[in-house]
């Protein structure tokens, strides 16, 4: 086992374990590598956030776990979900699991529900399809699960399309859908970007109520770090693919230790800040055909020095439970 279990205090059984994942995709320029080599575990009740700048791998991340990655995607390593592999498992077995114990809410609700079905035709249908439920049992636990999430006027929403639903309500249908079959790991794939920033609170408290109430495992995959701040157990910072920094949500918010985390949290909007100047990342994330060498933060780091354009920095425990790939330890320089 890799040394990410030492995140788990309680010792407690994962439900999830990712080793060694690495998706690469084929392209006319050549082969890009979109995740690289990551690790991490997930337990039963446990949230993941995964952090990072559009284009750092995290929503690869999710589909490669879900298998709904391109046709020109590879993937490598392994992900055991209760002890099996199911990067290695076939369409048909993959089906079983999506939906039944995995399940995903994915970023924009208008484009994922179907706009010419009743929400409740295409609630029902996961129950029918999965659970084997008749009509009038899969609309019962429908309209259920629908109060669960909050809806207002739960039995009439299901006769209405999603172009009569608002945003949050859109998503709240795609919550609902997502745990209609009880799941027991939750990705969810930007849940709240489109979304205004009081709908934002109200989804983001509704998936931690849902936690505690279907004790679901939740990877949360999010550029926003003030997103995973009250949710989230444990925080994964990805950049270009690769992981920056990992440990728990209060050790990454109150003692960050890598500059690309650092330079994330300083680019939150505070309240306590207004009229000074937004502090923003220098730069642009690289392109993934042509990295540069030694530590792919570099070129944008305030604290690079000559050795970490040509020595990649190994992703290392510095202290109980938190992991970084950098060569700036707490103290000083390595040379």
């Amino acid at each position: 086992m890799n040394s990410f279990n030492s995140t788990n205090p309680t010792n407690t059984k994962n439900l999830l374990e990712v080793d060694n994942l690495r998706v690469n995709f084929k392209t006319p320029d050549g082969f890009v590598t979109a995740v690289n080599d990551l690790n991490f575990t997930l337990a039963q009740g446990e949230t993941l956030g995964i952090v990072g700048e559009s284009g750092s791998g995290k929503s690869q991340t999710a589909f490669a776990l879900m298998g709904l990655l391109a046709q020109n995607g590879v993937i490598e390593g392994e992900a055991r979900f209760e002890g099996r592999d199911i990067l290695s498992l076939n369409e048909k077995e993959m089906n079983r699991i999506r939906s039944k114990e995995i399940a995903m809410i994915f970023q924009d609700p208008m484009t994922s529900l179907n706009p010419y079905m009743k929400v409740g035709q295409q609630l029902m249908e996961v129950l029918v399809l999965h659970k084997k439920m008749s009509k009038s049992e899969a609309f019962d636990a429908s309209v259920r699960m629908l109060d669960a999430v909050k809806m207002p006027e739960a039995r009439k929403r299901m006769n209405m399309y999603p172009h009569e639903f608002s945003g949050g309500m859109r998503q709240r249908v795609m919550i609902a859908m997502a745990l209609l079959c009880e799941p027991k790991l939750l990705i969810a794939d930007e849940p709240t970007t489109a979304l205004d920033v009081t709908v934002q609170a109200q989804i983001l408290t509704l998936l931690n109520e849902l936690k505690d109430d279907f004790n679901t495992a939740i990877v949360m995959i999010t550029h926003d770090l003030g997103v995973v701040a009250g949710l989230c157990d444990k925080v994964l910072v990805m950049y270009a693919g690769q992981t920056m920094e990992y440990g728990t949500a209060e050790d990454v918010f109150y003692h960050p230790t890598h500059p690309y985390t650092q330079g994330l949290l300083k680019a939150i909007p505070r309240l306590d800040s207004v009229g000074s100047e937004l502090a923003t990342i220098p730069g642009n994330p690289p392109n993934l055909l042509n990295l540069p060498s030694g530590c792919p933060f570099q070129p944008r780091c305030e604290f690079a020095q000559d050795h970490c354009a040509t020595k990649i920095p190994k992703l290392e425990a510095f202290a109980s439970g938190q992991l970084r790939a950098c060569h700036k330890p707490t103290d000083g320089w390595v040379s």
